[in-house]
């Protein structure tokens, strides 16, 4: 017989209008605070040119430093002279 766990067809396209949903709101988040992207790139650029044995360790004195927010601060401001 059926499977008793599977969605119907209504179930299936109501959840893939949550996602499609989901991802849009996600998109205009990231696009409203530019930051998330300085944020990551940095770690990566920072990750990759010092490539740490422990990551963890790595990443949580980077998102931790004390000087992280200026610098964010800082690359803002350079990209709004820029745009």
């Amino acid at each position: 017989g059926p499977d008793p766990g599977a969605l119907s067809l209504e179930q299936l396209e109501k959840l893939r209008d949550y996602k499609i949903q989901t991802r849009i709101a996600n998109e205009k988040y990231l696009r409203s605070h530019k930051e998330v992207e300085l944020l990551l790139s940095g770690f990566y650029r920072e990750m990759f040119l010092k490539r740490p044995e422990n990551i963890r360790e790595f990443a949580a004195d980077y998102f931790t430093d004390p000087r992280l927010p200026n610098k964010i601060h800082t690359q803002l401001i350079k990209q709004k002279k820029e745009a």
